[in-house]
């Protein structure tokens, strides 16, 4: 029977090594799928955390009449749901066939994430235009807007780095850019957990679903302890 592959030293954990491990170490293992990217290290807390937030939306759609506006939080809790993984997937890469791995795969899936997100957008403009409903009135509205110009710009600008390079000169001069891909790919999951998160003082999810604020920010807050911690500061080109 084959031994088991030896771990250098330097990578071996230490007794009095935090048991998710320390911020930014977490790699993925030669020869392991990239699948479990999404589970190791402390992106256990971030998969407890998205989940338990997609729970309480649906449930709170679900137990009450659906109607047009229904689809809105449920195609944006999804879409948030996506852009997680796709995020949890790629960090641990470090190999450059894992990146390239993991670079199609948090394409694939972000595909996915922004297509739900801007369908959300969709419905609620939608629902706003056949209601005659005023536009960008509660902290809610303007975080969406923003959030969703900021999702159009992350996704041409990470589309075109990696697969058109030569719109900004050549592969090198496209890497340059990676490290504010990155930074802007965490800036928008935070924006769009505090838009979530204001959706909770609009009138129909407090008055109608009744969802409460520390019901979203609990379990958003813990999505960003499992996702943060998690970051290679070397990837967004900050040392020490």
């Amino acid at each position: 029977m084959a031994s088991a592959p030896r771990v250098p030293a330097e990578q071996r954990p230490s007794e009095d090594e935090p048991l998710l491990g320390r911020a930014g170490d977490v790699l993925q293992e030669d020869g392991k799928g990239i699948q479990y990217n999404v589970v190791i290290g402390t992106a256990v807390l971030a998969q407890v955390g998205i989940w338990v937030l997609v729970a309480v939306i649906w449930t709170g759609i679900f137990t009450h009449e659906l109607i047009v506006f229904s689809a809105h939080p449920l195609l944006n809790s999804s879409g948030i749901l996506l852009l997680t993984q796709s995020i949890l997937i790629l960090q641990p890469t470090h190999t450059p066939e894992q990146k390239r791995q993991g670079t199609a795969v948090h394409f694939t899936i972000n595909f996915f994430a922004s297509s739900s997100l801007l369908a959300g957008l969709a419905v609620i403009l939608y629902a706003k235009i056949a209601h005659n409903g005023a536009h960008l009135e509660s902290p809610h509205a303007v975080l969406g807007l923003v959030s969703y110009v900021f999702l159009l710009l992350q996704s041409a600008v990470g589309f075109t780095q990696y697969y058109t390079p030569q719109l900004y000169g050549g592969v090198d001069k496209a890497k340059k850019v990676y490290k504010y891909h990155r930074m802007s790919g965490y800036v928008l999951l935070v924006l769009l957990l505090a838009t979530v998160s204001a959706a909770t003082k609009t009138y129909h999810i407090k008055h109608v679903i009744k969802i409460k604020l520390w019901a979203v920010l609990v379990p958003a807050v813990l999505v960003l302890v499992g996702v943060l911690p998690r970051i290679k500061k070397q990837k967004l080109g900050i040392r020490g």
